[in-house]
């Protein structure tokens, strides 16, 4: 055939005849399709040659160009949209030559007779010969038509694909990537559907789209056809799984978030119409639509993808992959691959930091107007501009932050002029997500009815730097941005360490200088991911408010059950963690909630004392110990346990708080050997918090018992000075540079060297007063642990 090229016979030498996307496509089959992971759907390439062809067959090629050189600017939302509208339905409303016709109609049949069926059911995309190419991505510029069937259909989408080449967004992508739009051909890919509308599909990164994390798989999924989620029109369920130790033979999702899966696209069985959008029912939008075998098994075929293409290429390669699942077969399919090209050509040589410099926490709450998925890590501020739709995006200027429910191709020129994005809608993949980073600018997606509650032209500031999750506020708020260059960050005399509590801004912080953590609090994850208090597990029966427990089911549905859901969910969080700076050493403090704070999490008031003053009371060591908290600290371990032997993160050590005598520390050892943590056991340590006097008093006992120590300087603090911390009366006394407090870190510092123990710093002080931090080092600390944000100030100070 002379237009008409198969998978089988294309692969990236071929981008000129039948564009990026079919290209990898064929070059992804005949290299890859031995592999076990990799299920690869077949079709066929109708060639860039047939793209000319038809074009001069129909005498429209000068014609096309006279009209496009009528565009003077291609910011001119309203000329733009004239012209491709004009060159569109040239296209359209040409025939189609009857040669290329039959050679079409003749490779249509004999892949129907390849599945063994009359009039197979094929997704006809665009591919473009400047698409998906390693340096410069024109991922959604065309068009793409699912569930086609029959001759003639198959023809109109060929069709329609052809004149999507000359879409407003592909036009001014184009104008802006400095392509010439008539050196720029395109190519028809002709692939078998798979029957993810009985099942589900999503896309796939080998890196995280955020940080650019380079060791994490994400996976985005839900229900139908995958169309929803491009479009934003769902917010995807999403998996993250760890690469290193995925390829030991380990099963690590270190992450799985519930996605908001209210619709689906899947075939409407009626003449002229191939999908329709229907609505998914409660029971399925509650659960998640991957199982934990079938996400192991799509990272590896991202492995092995991601591998293939850094052979070929001979560089880093990362890679954007869109799978599906068939519901009738109830396998997995890989439908497309093309390099991730945002953060594949960035060199990682300075860090840049933002942070919000007005008002408290209590200020910033009040003025917060709702949160959502975050994309880019930057801030800014400017007026919203709240737009219904697509043919209002001429008001917007240059500056302001768009405010809509979901962007789609057609928005790009009114994007490339805003200063950021909120959509209530979409997740990660979404289109908006996609534009933003390909612009630079940060977005907010999924931010839910959002569209209430801004006001068309007020100001307000987005907060994208925290991690994943964003902060929409009322106002301008001052923030301020550092840049620093890597190779100009000095070291300091001793190893710096990091504290942090939220996973979700590990793998960003894990990019700072530091040679691992001093402290990971879980409290962040059991208040903010779990909610629930752990008792209220172990024994739901105990919780009789029905709203209370209803909440508990609703929150463990997508497991098999709520310890399951406890358990796995305290595992996540901590191994996004330990992942983000592994090999580091990550140590991990078992929970340190005080009664008043566990009494706020749900069922917590069926199962907490009121106490007078909880920060003395019933915590740290001596609740691990208590009868009446056994089964609630076996679902810590459990949690421990299943990172370190399940996941293979082997780079964490637990710390135990609050530790007040010797026998409480005997215990919990003890207690976590029969939980399956047995101390020194593939190199399992166990470190204690140094935070009551007891513990630098008795220091050689404890170091017979423990591997290692942390100063904790809050509590040792107020524990020396017989201060309550959360007292504003007394706020002026809570001082860490008192001598007496001095004394006690430097007699524990001495203590731990005299038993050659390591001893460190994870409190507050050395990052608040540099001057702790040098009497510590001077008196011979181990290692300084500081917040993310004095770690690159603290080492500026060596220069």
């Amino acid at each position: 055939m002379q237009f008409i090229k198969k998978f089988e016979e294309i692969g990236v030498a071929d981008v000129a005849l039948v564009g990026g996307k079919n290209a990898s496509l064929g070059q992804m089959i005949t290299n890859l399709s031995s592999a076990k992971e990799i299920l690869i759907p077949t079709g066929f390439a109708i060639t860039t040659d047939a793209y000319w062809y038809f074009l001069d067959k129909n005498g429209i090629r000068d014609r096309i160009t006279a009209t496009l050189k009528t565009l003077k600017d291609y910011k001119d939302s309203k000329k733009l949209q004239a012209v491709g509208k004009k060159v569109r339905e040239l296209i359209t409303r040409c025939p189609m030559p009857k040669d290329l016709s039959d050679e079409i109609k003749a490779a249509y049949k004999e892949l129907s007779k390849h599945y063994k069926q009359s009039d197979c059911d094929v997704a006809v995309r665009s591919s473009a010969s400047a698409e998906d190419l390693p340096t410069a991505s024109f991922a959604g510029q065309q068009e793409t038509y699912l569930n086609i069937s029959g001759d003639k259909a198959l023809i109109e989408a060929v069709k329609k694909c052809m004149a999507s080449l000359f879409t407003d967004r592909a036009i001014a992508y184009r104008v802006e990537n400095n392509f010439e739009h008539m050196k720029v051909g395109l190519s028809v890919g002709v692939q078998k559907m798979v029957r993810s509308d009985l099942a589900c599909s999503g896309i796939a990164f080998s890196l995280d789209t955020e940080s650019g994390f380079r060791d994490a798989i994400i996976i985005d999924s839900s229900y139908g056809l995958g169309e929803t989620i491009v479009q934003g029109i769902v917010t995807p369920d999403s998996f993250t799984v760890y690469k290193p130790t995925l390829k030991k033979g380990f099963d690590p999702i270190i992450k799985k978030s519930r996605g908001h899966k209210a619709v689906k696209l899947v075939y409407s069985g009626k003449k002229g119409k191939a999908v329709v959008q229907v609505r998914v029912p409660k029971e399925e939008q509650i659960v998640f639509s991957l199982t934990d075998a079938e996400i192991v098994r799509l990272a590896k075929a991202v492995v092995v993808i991601e591998d293939y293409y850094e052979s070929l290429y001979k560089r880093w390669s990362p890679m954007d992959i869109e799978w599906a699942k068939d519901g009738i077969d109830n396998k997995l399919y890989i439908v497309q691959a093309r390099p991730e090209t945002v953060h594949a050509s960035q060199k990682q040589s300075q860090i840049t930091t933002y942070r919000l410099i007005d008002g408290d926490a209590e200020s910033q709450k009040k003025n917060l107007i709702c949160t959502g998925q975050s994309i880019g890590q930057k801030i800014v501020s400017g007026p919203a501009r709240v737009v219904a739709n697509a043919s209002k995006i001429g008001s917007i200027k240059k500056g302001e932050i768009i405010v809509t429910k979901m962007t789609d191709p057609d928005w790009v020129p009114a994007m490339k002029k805003a200063a950021g994005i909120i959509t209530q809608q979409g997740g990660r993949t979404c289109h908006a997500a996609i534009v933003s980073r390909e612009l630079g600018i940060p977005a907010v997606v999924g931010a839910t009815d959002v569209m209430k509650q801004i006001k068309d032209g007020e100001m307000i500031t987005i907060d994208c730097s925290r991690g994943n999750l964003a902060y929409v506020y009322r106002g301008e708020i001052p923030f301020e941005a550092h840049e620093v260059r890597l190779e100009n960050i000095p070291t300091a005399p001793v190893p710096i360490m990091v504290n942090i509590g939220d996973p979700d801004s590990a793998f960003v912080t894990s990019m700072l200088p530091v040679d691992g953590v001093g402290l990971a609090r879980i409290e962040f994850i059991i208040s903010g991911a779990i909610k629930v208090h752990p008792k209220a597990i172990t024994q739901i029966g105990k919780v009789t408010n029905k709203a209370d427990r209803e909440q508990i089911k609703l929150l463990a549905a997508a497991y098999p059950n709520p310890r399951a859901f406890f358990i796995d969910s305290l595992a996540q969080g901590i191994a996004t963690i330990a992942a983000a700076f592994y090999p580091r050493p990550v140590i991990v403090r078992m929970s340190d909630f005080k009664t008043n704070e566990y009494r706020n999490l749900i069922g917590g008031k069926y199962f907490e004392p009121n106490e007078e003053n909880p920060m003395i009371g019933w915590r740290g060591a001596s609740r691990y110990c208590h009868p009446d908290y056994t089964d609630a600290f076996a679902l810590e371990c459990a949690a421990f346990k299943k990172v370190r032997e399940d996941m293979g993160l082997d780079n964490i050590k637990i710390m135990i708080p609050f530790v007040r005598r010797l026998s409480e520390a005997l215990c919990v050892i003890e207690s976590l050997g029969k939980n399956g943590l047995k101390r020194g056991k593939d190199g399992l340590e166990i470190v204690m918090m140094v935070e009551v006097p007891s513990n630098v008093i008795l220091i050689d006992e404890f170091s017979k018992i423990f591997d290692g120590f942390s100063i904790g300087s809050n509590d040792l603090t107020q524990l020396t000075l017989a201060v309550d911390r959360d007292s504003a009366v007394l706020n002026e006394m809570f001082d860490e540079r008192d001598e007496a407090v001095k004394m006690m870190m430097c007699m524990a510092i001495e203590g731990a060297k005299r038993n050659k123990k390591p001893i460190g710093i994870c409190g507050q002080a050395p990052s608040d007063y540099p001057e702790i931090a040098e009497f510590l080092i001077e008196k011979g600390v181990s290692s300084l642990s500081l917040n993310s944000d004095s770690v690159i100030p603290f080492l500026m100070r060596y220069k």
